[in-house]
């Protein structure tokens, strides 16, 4: 008798244990704070489709935990930062891999870092951030000469009119972004439009489709996602032969990864995810900095001031990018705090 009270409060102590560690509500990410996961394939998903976007969860998700806080992305743990200095003493320069870069090559069916040895993922990632770097460098004029472009045609409005500031800003990243990553093809504004299109229907779903579970649900809607995802496919395949072997007065995203000696397939795939994340990034960056710099007289004229006494009658430029301190804090620092530290902010960090 005697032993089976003790198999029977063994057996009932090993089921507890089981239960409070399997169960998804008994878990918090590496003792962050922040939210349990509400489903135990799924995480913390559906609380990001109920928000209505990540961008919205992130707001309410550090409103309610702090600065750091804690969630469940599918089965795997994420530590969202939502302050630069924060952000500043977390930056990993060895790290090898990112979060949302492997999880947007997945959801694209692509091929991540996560498998490839550790010699070999930090080449990748030496020739990836070496890409974009000189992407930077020499394409920084044309960068600008974009962005007085836009300009001229705000100041050409009357003050009444009504200026579409996200669907302008969202043009000018489509842009840039296009041109440094693919080269004059894109100076074409029916190829932006054609990479516009496509963008949108990949980038929607990628958003809502896959986290929701409704894209496999429509056919119409995923072969729309498909048709757009092998046209764009094919368009930076394209662009691919037309630079290789080839020399060009333009050094492009692929024209270093050309260099770097990497394959057709893994150009493409690269390209694609800079492009891709790359647009929606920069046209957010330059939203909420423009949003919160107009809300600001005070944070204007310091800025201006700032502009001023470190630049004088010179123009932009990159060397001296880094002696806008200010410039950095209000625009970016308050980006970062309203986005909560997302997606390979670290790389622009890296620049600012």
């Amino acid at each position: 008798m005697l032993d089976f009270v003790i198999f029977a409060v063994t057996f009932v102590v090993i089921l507890v244990g089981a239960v409070l560690y399997l169960y998804p509500s008994s878990r918090c990410a590496s003792g962050v704070p922040g939210l349990n996961p509400t489903e135990e394939k799924d995480g913390n998903l559906q609380d990001i489709v109920n928000k209505g976007s990540l961008h919205e969860f992130l707001v309410g998700l550090h409103e309610q935990f702090g600065s750091v806080a804690s969630f469940w992305f599918g089965r795997r743990p994420v530590v969202s930062l939502g302050s630069v200095d924060q952000l500043r003493q977390h930056i990993n320069p060895n790290r090898t891999t990112d979060s949302f870069e492997t999880m947007l090559k997945s959801l694209l069916g692509y091929q991540s870092g996560t498998g490839m040895a550790v010699t070999e993922a930090l080449m990748r990632k030496k020739v990836y951030e070496g890409a974009i770097n000189k992407t930077l460098d020499k394409n920084f004029p044309l960068l600008l000469k974009l962005v007085e472009e836009l300009v001229g045609k705000w100041e050409s409005y009357p003050e009444s009119q009504h200026t579409p500031i996200c669907a302008h800003l969202l043009g000018l990243a489509m842009k840039a972004v296009t041109q440094m990553a693919m080269g004059a093809r894109f100076a074409d504004d029916a190829e932006v439009i054609r990479f516009r299109k496509n963008h949108e229907a990949i980038w929607s779903e990628i958003g809502k489709g896959f986290l929701d579970g409704s894209l496999e649900k429509s056919y119409s809607r995923k072969a729309c996602y498909a048709s757009a995802l092998a046209e764009m496919e094919s368009v930076l395949k394209s662009v691919i032969k037309e630079n290789s072997g080839r020399g060009s007065n333009q050094l492009t995203f692929m024209d270093s990864l050309l260099q770097a000696k990497l394959s057709e397939r893994q150009i493409m795939e690269e390209s694609m995810v800079f492009t891709l994340a790359g647009c929606v990034i920069t046209a957010n960056l330059c939203i909420w900095a423009v949003h919160f710099l107009s809300v600001s007289e005070t944070v204007q004229e310091k800025l201006h001031q700032e502009l001023t006494d470190v630049l004088g009658d010179e123009p932009v430029s990159l060397d001296k990018i880094p002696q806008l301190r200010s410039f950095s804090f209000y625009t970016f620092g308050s980006c970062v705090s309203v986005s909560s530290g997302l997606i390979q902010i670290d790389l622009l960090m890296n620049r600012l």
